[in-house]
């Protein structure tokens, strides 16, 4: 199951269809995240791309941004039904990653996964 940036691009939505978006990337190295955000949310994110490799085709207006401890990383979740789709990342706030979750025909079962180790990244306490 793996996906390049000269494929098609992967469609992808939040779970009521409000948001709706294309993304190039591959889907391996999956992770997931120790940070207290990414444990509470459990969701498996593709490998981080550029920006320019995300479109969203409809619902930008039912995106919401959450941000915490540093500012840095931008969070969006589905401001309706309260999926995360994607987030600018922390260390490399150029690049992107997006819930594996919620691309068509992607099973996030299917994916081995590693752990980023975001919680020691945290300058905050308990972040």
């Amino acid at each position: 199951m793996s996906h390049t940036d000269d494929d098609a691009p992967l469609h992808g939505s939040c779970h009521c269809g409000a948001v709706q978006f294309e993304v190039r990337t591959a889907l391996q190295p999956a992770t997931r995240c120790n940070c207290s955000l990414c444990r509470r949310r459990g969701a498996l994110m593709s490998p981080p791309f550029e920006a320019d490799h995300l479109t969203i085709v409809r619902g930008n207006d039912a995106l919401t941004l959450y941000q915490f401890n540093m500012h840095v990383a931008k969070h969006y979740f589905c401001r309706h039904c309260g999926v995360y789709t994607f987030h600018q990342t922390r260390m490399n706030p150029k690049l992107w990653r997006v819930n594996v979750g919620c691309l068509e025909g992607v099973d996030p079962y299917a994916l081995e996964a590693t752990v980023a180790d975001g919680a020691s990244l945290s300058v905050a306490e308990d972040a």
